[in-house]
């Protein structure tokens, strides 16, 4: 993080954080992602190499330990059966090495592996119940994923009904995991009609894929030509195969899309050659591919490796170097997001990469143009990460004629005019101070204030919010977040940026949102709107008593409070004022809610216009849905658990999971506040360390002790040596 040199450990941390968060809302909730999938990669990296060095600093909620997808929409949530986890990436023949290595290092031997390609899809989940078709869901967080089953079930590579053979009868039950996907040609052809028919296109097949799958109305998925292959199973019942190849021959007699380009290969050698071929052949495949996947065969032995928080150890996707074009820099612009960060992106020449046109990218931050070196009027390299998001390389020296200029940041904001500044001493990003009275940030938190991650209002999107905060005439009706919530359909009536409803089916006195921008400083381009402004009420009445506590807290925008923080501090604090009158202690106490949280927490509401927006909302009659608590005992509640070695009746999840179910927090490292170090083969430091602490540590069936009788009886079973 050369960029952040200056900054503390918490601080980098909790910036890179919030942008590895951000990026993940937009891939996979708007599909509308803003970096390169190579430099979300580098970001991950930077945030594990800072935990590795501040272990205090990997919570719960940090993005390292959270499976990417997590994101509510308005599907249904459902737990999966079995786990859905992502996979780690290797971009080199070395970092292959090196997981081979570990593998080796693990079994005594290198497995057979498993080679297949990495669809550039979204993962679906399907569950087959006496061979008929019951359920689709989406990989959500990897627990849970969203109901897509109508929607699911118009993919016509997607079987209802699984047939059979005589030595693969259709099992009892079984979870299909895949990838949808638009083959290549039919994307092109649809996405060509769209355009004609509409004006509007998907920038790529997996965003159109992913957006697809997202439609409320399944008669609109049923018009799209996706596809599927499949690429494992999760839980099943009546069938037990013994390898992944053995899995996908079964597959493929029930009659499910497999590939036919797998290979299993005896040596990492072949792996090498199997990965060197598809990057010469890629677009010989019928669909978008960013890679290979590779995995270890064997499926006993893949649970010996068994898997981290977030993807298993038996396999890795190895990413393709993204391909590159160039195009001229017009020019560097700037815009203002909802916390005040002010952020320049690239305008340049149209130009076509991977499949789709490209004219803008971000920059991140001026630090990120001057590293890159990037003069306006350059030719520039652009890529497309992962065939998927633009990001500049850097400038093609050798073409500057002199003509070229220096991008400058400015010194004040885009929108309202303030002196840009950094929040604190060290960041390396400037922001606009003037969050209470900033249109451009009101707009942006008003404008998130309805997307799915926060109070999920289908009305209130971004042309909404423009036309509520920033009028091309007359007085606004909405100064802050607290204004929404209280608003009646006399405040909208004399505003200019709405009109009476056009045509015949118009009801008398109804209204909608005419099309309006603030282009000044933003690369968004307009659409049309398509919420009548009684609609946007009835929605914001609803939601008064409609949402949980969450949700509203989310929609504050305070910095580093996301979903999964949210949903802590709501259990914890389960009222407004309860968190309000929260010390820093109060904050830190909870599971999951580290120091950087705790102060953003207090310093919020310590602004009195931060606490007359709640105040507000309270006026208008907001009164969060009390969410129920989880049911059954919890015997372990309020004990810190490590997990370390292998153990031979758990893998490392399933430990975890037996661990977290009764109430217990597991950690990743020890420390004196740490209840039981539970020890297997090979424990590695975090067993002498628990020794040099004191720390109770408890063998395989001292394990079992904790989790059948509690921790009185684990905690007789511990040796006098180990106590």
């Amino acid at each position: 993080m050369d960029e952040t040199t200056a900054a503390t450990p918490a601080q980098q941390h909790a910036a890179l954080a919030e942008e590895i968060e951000n990026a993940r809302y937009r891939y996979y909730v708007l599909d509308a992602p803003t970096i390169s999938d190579a430099d979300f990669d580098v970001k991950l990296r930077q945030l594990e190499a800072i935990e590795d060095a501040n272990p205090e600093l990997r919570t719960p909620d940090s993005p390292t330990q959270k499976v990417a997808g997590a994101y509510e929409t308005e599907f249904t949530s459902v737990p999966h059966l079995e786990r859905m986890l992502s996979l780690d990436n290797a971009f080199t023949a070395e970092e292959l090495q090196t997981w081979a290595d570990r593998i080796e290092k693990d079994l005594g031997a290198l497995p057979e592996l498993l080679c297949e390609l990495k669809v550039d899809g979204l993962a679906i989940n399907l569950l087959y119940e006496k061979g008929k078709l019951t359920r689709a869901l989406t990989r959500g967080d990897g627990r849970t994923g969203e109901d897509i089953t109508p929607n699911a079930k118009t993919i016509q590579t997607i079987p209802q009904t699984l047939t059979g053979t005589d030595e693969f009868p259709v099992p009892e039950l079984v979870e299909v995991r895949g990838e949808v996907y638009f083959a290549v040609q039919a994307f092109d052809e649809w996405n060509e009609k769209i355009l004609a028919e509409t004006g509007r296109s998907y920038a790529n097949a997996r965003n159109a894929a992913a957006g697809s799958l997202r439609q409320k109305d399944p008669r609109v998925t049923a018009q799209r030509p996706l596809s599927m292959v499949v690429h494992g199973i999760g839980a099943r019942k009546g069938f037990t195969p013994t390898s992944q190849s053995h899995s996908y021959e079964a597959l493929r007699a029930w009659g499910l899309p497999t590939s036919d380009r797998v290979k299993v290969v005896k040596t990492l050698k072949d792996v090498q050659k199997y990965i060197d071929y598809y990057n010469k052949h890629r677009h010989d495949v019928e669909h978008e591919i960013d890679g290979v996947v590779v995995k270890v065969d064997a499926l006993p032995i893949q649970g010996r490796l068994g898997s981290t928080s977030r993807a298993p150890r038996w396999a890795i996707a190895f990413k393709y170097p993204p391909e590159e074009v160039t195009t001229k820099l017009l020019d560097i612009r700037v815009q203002v997001g909802r916390t005040g960060r002010v952020t320049p992106y690239a305008v340049m020449e149209p130009v076509t990469v991977a499949g789709s046109t490209v004219q803008n990218a971000t920059l991140h931050n001026q630090a990120i143009v001057v590293k890159k070196g990037l003069l306006i009027g350059d030719t520039v390299v652009l890529r497309k990460a992962g065939d998927v998001i633009p990001e500049i390389v850097g400038a093609v020296q050798d073409l500057r004629d002199g003509s070229e200029r220096e991008f400058v940041m400015p010194e004040n904001c885009p929108d309202c005019g303030t002196k840009l500044a950094p929040q604190k001493e060290g960041d390396i990003d400037l922001r606009c101070p003037n969050s209470q009275f900033c249109l451009g940030q009101i707009r942006e938190r008003i404008d998130f204030m309805g997307s799915r991650n926060a109070l999920d209002i289908e009305a209130l999107g971004y042309e909404s919010a423009v036309a509520l905060t920033q009028p091309a005439a007359g007085t606004a009706p909405v100064h802050d977040e607290g204004d929404l919530l209280s608003l009646k359909l006399e405040d909208l009536a004399d505003l200019k940026m709405l009109q009476s409803k056009r045509g015949a089916d118009a009801k008398p006195g109804e209204t909608e949102l005419v099309p309006y921008f603030f282009t000044k400083g933003t690369p968004k381009k307009p659409s049309v709107p398509t919420a009548t402004t009684e609609l946007l009420l009835q929605q914001l009445e609803l939601v008064k008593t409609d949402r949980p506590l969450w949700r509203f807290l989310v929609s504050l925008s305070i910095r580093h409070v996301g979903p999964t923080a949210a949903r802590v501090l709501a259990r914890e604090f389960p009222s407004f004022d309860a968190l309000a009158n929260a010390t820093e202690e109060d904050l830190k106490a909870a599971n999951g809610i580290g120091p950087t949280i705790a102060t953003a927490i207090v310093e919020w509401f310590a602004v009195d216009w931060h606490r007359a927006i709640i105040g507000k909302w309270q006026a208008a009659g907001v009164v969060p849905v009390v969410e129920s608590q989880p049911e059954g005992p919890r015997p372990l509640e309020g004990l810190s658990v490590v997990v370390t070695g292998t153990l031979a009746g758990f893998t490392r999840d399933g430990a975890a999971e037996e661990l977290t179910s009764r109430g217990a927090k597991v950690s990743g490292s020890v420390s004196k506040k740490t209840s039981f170090v539970v020890v297997g083969d090979n424990p590695g430091t975090k067993y002498d360390k628990a020794l040099s602490l004191g720390v109770k540590v408890l063998d395989e069936e001292g394990f079992k002790v904790l989790l059948g009788d509690g921790p009185q009886a684990a905690a007789d079973t511990v040796t006098e040596a180990e106590a």
